[in-house]
């Protein structure tokens, strides 16, 4: 189940990579109309900030870096264009396998998702999630995966792991970074013990999930404490970190201009703030 090393190879440039929404709320008011970064860009200011992106982002990135690298590799994802919309790309080996790469839900490693394969099953499996034991049951186009949690806990996520035309998902993309969800995000892989876990911060809360089981944050006083404590996690920019906070912040103490309407790529299925003036 595990990818060949030339499709690993280009995953692991990507292991300390977050999935965040900072950058989305970040870069909306220095964006001119359009709001999707190119990879150019994006590496740009991961350079000088440390900064990463969500979901669509990621996905562009690494898009880009396997076919960079000839390895043929097509978008994927679920309910695009919807409030539940999520991106993810397919990677295919010398042998015709297909490999799910997910880095905006932070899996470990790219999974084979073909049945036909001799390598193919459907029973449980670590070390492809932080802190899960996962499942792939594939027919046709259509993937589930199923996690099973420390707790015994169980949860499921759908892919139509059909090839999405690149027009029709960059236009998505762009529909997800002119939305932003009032509640801050980021998720971070992490070492801990012997493992690698996964760290959360979201809507002003941050915990750690690890195969012991989940273990909560004590509560920031401040965005300058919680630019210190991303800081640490991530080694995000303080100043970038103070500033996207703040915007946060003014979405949840309710600022003048903005409206609320429902829109793309929300990940908890919340309502979505769009910014109508700069911030």
């Amino acid at each position: 189940m595990i990818a060949p090393e030339s499709i690993l190879s280009i995953w692991k440039k990507f292991d300390g990579f977050p999935m965040e929404t900072l950058t989305k709320a970040w870069f909306y008011g220095k964006a001119g109309s359009k709001k999707q970064r190119d990879v150019s860009l994006m590496k740009e200011q991961h350079n000088q900030y440390g900064i990463t992106g969500n979901c669509f982002d990621l996905a562009i990135w690494l898009l880009h870096e396997l076919t960079q690298a000839g390895i043929e590799a097509y978008p994927v994802g679920h309910q695009l264009q919807t409030p539940s919309a999520h991106a993810a790309v397919a990677a295919v080996d010398d042998n015709g396998s297909r490999f799910l790469c997910d880095l905006g839900d932070q899996w470990l490693q790219p999974i084979l998702i073909d049945p036909d394969s001799e390598e193919f099953t459907s029973e449980k499996l670590s070390g492809f999630f932080p802190a899960a034991d996962i499942q792939v049951e594939s027919k046709g186009n259509q993937l589930k995966i199923t996690y099973h949690r420390p707790n015994g806990k169980i949860s499921q996520q759908t892919y139509d792991t059909s090839k999405i035309d690149m027009n029709t998902f960059l236009q998505a993309a762009e529909n997800s970074q002119n939305n932003i969800n009032p509640r801050p995000l980021l998720e971070q892989r992490v070492p801990y013990k012997n493992e690698t876990a996964h760290w959360e911060f979201y809507n002003w809360k941050s915990f750690m999930s690890t195969s012991e089981g989940l273990f909560n944050d004590k509560p920031a006083g401040s965005i300058e404490e919680w630019a210190f404590r991303i800081h640490e996690r991530t080694g995000y920019d303080h100043q970038f970190l103070i500033e996207s906070l703040g915007i946060y912040k003014k979405l949840a103490d309710g600022a003048k201009g903005l409206s609320v309407f429902p829109a793309f790529c929300n990940k908890r299925g919340f309502s979505f703030i769009t910014l109508e003036n700069s911030l």
